[in-house]
C-alpha cells in the first residue's frame, strides 16, 4: 500500500461536525515506514546504492531506527495531535522531535562502536538521516491538513439545498487585515459549510494594499466599501477590527445599511478573554460596538490579586456579577464562590463557567444577602480571601414602589456582607455602586449612597482594603434600556423615551467589569474609585442608531416621549459636586474624595433607624430617614414633576 493510499484510508468518517480526521495508528504506520526509508536513503546517498557489501551496520541502524523513532515521537506527543489541523507549533514538535530521535541514535551508535560492537560508523549517515526524517515525518503531516482540507472544500462543493441545488455562497468582504481578520478569512475557507467566500480586504494600513492573505487580495481602505462592494458583488461585510473605535466601525456600519448589506463585527477584545475567535462568534451590529468614544483601554493590569486566591461573588446569577465571575476565572483564582438569591440564573452562571473552565474549583451558594446568619455561615465554610459584592436591587422605578426592598436589600445586606467579611478576615472587598447614588433623587440611587458609606466607614475603622467603585449604566444588562429597546423595534414600534433631553454614562459590561477588578486592585482602604465613561449619551441617540442598524430607516419606527418617572433624573452626575478627583495608572479609574456621610459609630445607628423605618412601610418615614443622613437627597414625593414634551 502506498503512503498517499493509507493516509487516504486514514481518512475515516466524519466527526459530528463533518470534519475528516485520520486516526493515529495510521501516522504511526507511516513514519515507522518512513523512518526505514530515511535510513536506508541515508547510507544510500552516502556510499552509493552498492554500501550493503561493504557497510554491513546498516541493517542495526535501521532497526534501531524504526524501533527508537517512533518511541520517542510518541514520548514527544506525535500520536495524541489532530494532524488536520496541523499549526507552525505543531511542525516544531516535529522538528524537536526528529532532532531528539536522531540524538538518541547518534549516543547509541557512538556508544556501540566504542564498545567494539560496530566497527566504524560514518558521522554524514546520522545527519543525511535526520534530514531526510525530519523532512519526511513533516510532510506527511502536512499531507493530512491538505487532504482533509481539500476533502472539506470537495465536502462543501457538494452541498445541496433544500430546492435540491446547491446554495450561492456568500460573497463576504472583511474590513480589517489584521490577526483578527485573517483568522476570520481563514476559517471560511476551511469550512465550505459556513457558504461563506471571502472576496477581499479592506485595511487603513496602506502598506497592505496589494497584497494577499491567505490567497485573498487587501483591496483598499475601509473608507472604499462602497466601491469594492459593487465591483465585487458583495452580500455580506464582516469588521474584523476588535480594538477599533466606534467612530471607525460606525463609519463602516452606517455605509453598509447605505448599501443595504448585511454587517457583522467579531467580539470585543474584553469579550475574547477565554481565547476563542471563530466566524461562528460573529454577530450582528450592536449599539454596544457603537459607542461614542474610544474603548477602554486594558494595557495595566492590577488584577493580579484574585489569583490564586478564594474570591466569592454576590449577586452572581446578574449581568454584572456573571460578567465578574467569567473574568476571575480568567485570572484563575483557587476557587470561585458564586453567591446569589435567584437558583435559575445561577444554575446558568454555573453551567456556563463550568465550560468556559473546566479546571475551575466552583462552588454555588443560594442565599440572600439579607438573611445574616445564612452569609455568616458561608463566609466561615468558604473562607473567601476577595469578596466582590455585586448584590442589589437596581430599578429605580420598582425601588420608588418597593422602598422596603430597597433598604432591606441594598443597606441591610451590603452590612452583612461587609460584617461577615471582618470577621473572617477578608483581605480585600469591592463594591459595586452606581452614579445614581450621588445627589440621589431615588430610593435606590440613596440606598446604594448608605451602601458606599458602610463599605468605607468599616475600611477606616478596621483598617480593611474595603473600596467602593461607581459607574453610570451597562449596555445589554437584564433590564436595561438596549434590550428593551430591540424588543420594541422587533414589534415594529414605537420605542418608548421618556425625555428628548434624557442623557447617562454607558459601558459596556466587559469594559465596566474589566475597570472595577482594575480598581479593586488599586484600593488600600476606604477608597472610592469612579469610572470614567466619557461623555453622556442621549437616550434618544441610542433609540435612532439601534432603528439604523436593525435596517430600519428613522421614520419607519416612530419614537414616543413619556415624560421623566418618579425617581429620575434628566442627567447623572459621576460625583458630589465639590469632590477631589484625581487620575490613577489606570485609565479610565479615577479617584474621588467626597465628604462622608457620617463618621464613626454613627453609621450602625443610621443603618437602625433605616431599617427600622422599613420595617414600618412607610414611604414618608423612609424618605425623611434618608434625606437625614444624606444631605443633598431630594426624595421623588418632593420634586417638581416634569411635564411631557409635545
Amino acid at each position: 500500500m502506498t503512503l498517499p493510499q493509507l493516509l487516504r484510508r486514514g481518512l475515516e468518517a466524519a466527526s459530528p461536525k463533518g470534519e475528516l480526521l485520520v486516526r493515529n495508528r495510521y501516522v504511526l504506520l507511516a513514519d515507522v515506514g518512513l523512518v526505514g526509508v530515511s535510513a536506508f536513503l541515508a547510507f544510500a546517498l552516502r556510499f552509493d546504492l552498492g554500501f550493503a557489501s561493504f557497510r554491513p551496520e546498516y541493517l542495526p541502524f535501521i532497526l534501531a531506527a524504526v524501533i527508537a523513532k517512533p518511541a520517542v515521537f510518541f514520548c514527544f506527543g506525535l500520536y495524541r495531535r489532530f494532524w488536520r489541523y496541523a499549526s507552525l507549533n505543531d511542525m516544531l514538535v516535529v522538528g524537536l522531535a526528529v532532532t531528539a530521535a536522531s540524538l538518541l541514535l547518534a549516543v547509541a551508535t557512538g556508544i556501540a562502536t566504542a564498545l567494539g560492537l560496530i566497527a566504524m560508523f560514518s558521522r554524514a549517515v546520522l545527519l543525511i538521516d535526520w534530514l531526510l526524517s525530519l523532512v519526511l515525518v513533516a510532510s506527511v503531516r502536512a499531507a493530512i491538513r491538505i487532504l482533509g482540507e481539500s476533502a472539506s472544500r470537495a465536502r462543501g462543493n457538494g452541498l445541496v439545498g433544500l430546492n435540491g441545488r446547491a446554495p450561492r455562497e456568500k460573497r463576504v468582504l472583511v474590513v480589517g487585515a489584521g490577526e483578527a481578520g485573517a483568522m476570520v478569512v481563514r476559517e471560511m475557507q476551511r469550512n465550505p459549510q459556513l457558504e461563506m467566500l471571502p472576496v477581499g480586504f479592506l485595511d487603513d494600513d496602506r502598506r497592505k494594499h496589494g497584497k494577499r492573505i491567505y490567497g485573498t487580495l487587501v483591496m483598499g481602505l475601509p473608507g472604499d466599501v462602497e466601491r469594492i462592494a459593487k465591483i465585487g458583488a458583495v452580500d455580506e461585510v464582516v469588521i474584523a477590527m476588535p480594538t477599533a473605535s466606534g467612530a471607525v466601525v460606525r463609519s463602516v456600519a452606517e455605509r453598509c445599511q447605505a448599501l443595504g448589506l448585511r454587517c457583522r463585527t467579531m467580539p470585543g477584545v474584553f469579550e475574547l478573554l477565554d481565547g476563542h475567535v471563530s466566524v461562528s462568534r460573529l454577530r450582528q451590529i450592536d449599539i454596544s460596538d457603537l459607542l461614542r468614544r474610544a474603548p477602554i483601554s486594558g494595557d495595566v493590569d492590577t488584577s493580579s490579586y484574585v489569583t490564586g486566591q478564594p474570591v466569592l461573588v454576590t449577586g452572581a446569577g446578574g449581568s454584572i456579577g456573571f460578567e465578574l465571575c467569567r473574568q476571575v476565572a480568567a485570572s484563575r483564582p483557587s476557587r470561585l464562590i458564586l453567591l446569589g438569591h435567584g437558583e435559575n440564573s445561577l444554575f446558568d452562571a454555573q453551567v456556563s463557567l463550568r465550560h468556559a473552565f473546566p479546571g475551575l474549583a466552583l462552588d454555588v451558594a443560594v442565599a440572600d444577602v439579607r438573611d445574616r446568619a445564612r452569609v455568616m455561615m458561608l463566609f466561615d465554610q468558604f473562607r473567601p480571601r476577595v469578596v466582590l459584592h455585586a448584590a442589589a436591587h437596581k430599578h429605580v422605578p420598582l425601588m420608588e414602589d418597593n422602598p422596603e426592598e430597597a433598604i432591606s436589600n441594598n443597606i441591610l445586606g451590603t452590612r452583612n456582607i461587609v460584617d461577615a467579611s471582618l470577621a473572617v478576615g477578608v483581605g480585600r472587598l469591592v463594591m459595586i455602586s452606581t452614579d445614581k447614588a450621588v445627589s440621589p433623587s431615588s430610593l435606590m440611587g440613596a440606598s446604594k449612597r448608605i451602601a458606599e458609606s458602610i463599605v468605607r466607614n468599616a475600611a477606616v475603622r478596621q483598617g480593611a482594603a474595603f473600596v467602593v467603585v461607581r459607574f453610570g449604566n451597562v449596555l445589554g444588562s437584564r433590564g436595561s434600556v438596549v434590550p428593551f429597546f430591540k424588543r420594541q423595534i422587533e414589534q415594529g414600534g414605537p420605542i418608548t423615551v421618556t425625555h428628548p433631553e434624557m442623557r447617562r454614562f454607558f459601558m459596556t459590561i466587559p469594559e465596566a467589569v474589566h475597570l472595577v477588578l482594575q480598581a479593586g486592585g488599586l484600593g488600600r482602604g476606604a477608597e472610592l474609585f469612579v469610572l470614567d465613561m466619557g461623555a453622556p449619551v442621549r437616550i434618544v441617540d441610542l433609540a435612532q442608531d439601534l432603528i439604523t442598524l436593525s435596517g430600519f430607516k428613522p421614520a419607519d419606527i416612530p419614537i414616543v416621549f413619556t415624560g421623566v418617572r418618579p425617581g429620575e433624573k434628566l442627567e447623572e452626575a459621576l460625583w458630589e459636586e465639590g469632590a477631589t478627583v484625581e487620575p490613577t495608572v489606570c485609565p479610565n479609574v479615577l479617584r474621588v474624595t467626597e465628604s462622608e456621610l457620617c463618621p464613626g459609630r454613627d453609621v450602625e445607628v443610621m443603618i437602625d433607624r433605616l431599617v427600622q423605618a422599613a420595617s414600618t412601610g412607610d414611604r414618608l418615614h423612609i424618605e425623611a430617614e434618608l434625606a437625614r443622613w444624606i444631605s443633598t437627597y431630594v426624595p421623588a414625593s418632593a420634586m417638581r414633576h416634569m411635564s411631557v414634551p409635545g
